[in-house]
């Protein structure tokens, strides 16, 4: 059963040059679900997720946050929105530079935080949640991809975001690592009640992790439905795209 609405995306069109890569879409994102963007490859979805966050502005149509109007807002006033969702990119993103501690951290900072005891105390707690507990002293160069995804998956949660958007986040993974991270992204939603947004190409993990599935082609929503839909869907482009088969007009 749907719950109430977190984010409401209305028309969003989107083109970068003379490629029109969103055309019209309307979504609604529920408070507390985890929601699967799947479709090939420029079909839309990364791009559709950073209008999400604010990382995109539409050309046009427009993005709500709990009813808040975030399309053509500025960084300022975006600044309410990142506190609300974070977003764990493809690659992790962590500095190099900096320890796990301090990835970690460099949000908590960025917001103004500087009471280090309580900074220390939210590094540790989200550190437990992704399952890496002791490890801030750690540097990005001698972790694993597995354990580098926990650090970013970390730092998504240190500001405790009623929301996560996630990029990818099996890429570059071997299958058991990468049901490890389906089960911390479960485990947001069902111990913590945060809403996942989650852009993919495993189907493994969507049926795994998923509670709503979206399928894009061409910009647009094409199919919409749960994982038992999805399993016995008939749609030939969706089958397709379920069983890796490639089409006549993908050779």
């Amino acid at each position: 059963m749907k719950g109430e609405v977190f984010l409401r995306l209305r028309g969003i069109c989107k083109s970068f040059g003379s490629h029109q890569v969103l055309r019209g879409v309307d979504l609604d994102v529920y408070r507390g679900e985890t929601l699967a963007i799947l479709g090939g490859s420029g079909g839309g979805k990364s791009v559709l997720m950073k209008h999400m966050i604010g990382l995109l502005q539409p050309d046009e149509g427009t993005v709500t946050l709990e009813g808040k109007l975030l399309s053509g807002s500025n960084e300022r006033e975006l600044a309410w929105a990142r506190r609300k969702i974070s977003i764990m990119f493809q690659n992790g993103a962590l500095f190099d530079s900096m320890s796990v501690r301090e990835n970690i951290a460099f949000p908590l900072r960025e917001s103004g935080l500087k009471d280090e005891q309580e900074i220390g105390h939210r590094v540790r707690e989200a550190l437990e949640i992704v399952k890496l507990a002791g490890q801030e002293e750690m540097m990005p160069a001698d972790l694993s991809g597995g354990m580098r995804k926990r650090v970013a998956l970390a730092r998504a949660v240190v500001e405790k975001p009623c929301c996560v958007l996630y990029d990818e986040p099996h890429a570059g993974l071997d299958p058991v690592t990468g049901d490890a991270i389906d089960q911390l992204i479960k485990g947001l939603e069902q111990e913590h009640g945060i809403t996942n947004v989650v852009v993919t190409h495993e189907m493994r993990s969507v049926l795994r992790i998923a509670t709503r599935i979206i399928f894009m082609r061409d910009g647009m929503i094409a199919w919409e439905g749960d994982v038992e839909e999805l399993r016995n869907t008939k749609d030939p482009l969706l089958r397709n795209f379920i069983e890796g088969r490639a089409q006549d007009s993908d050779l």
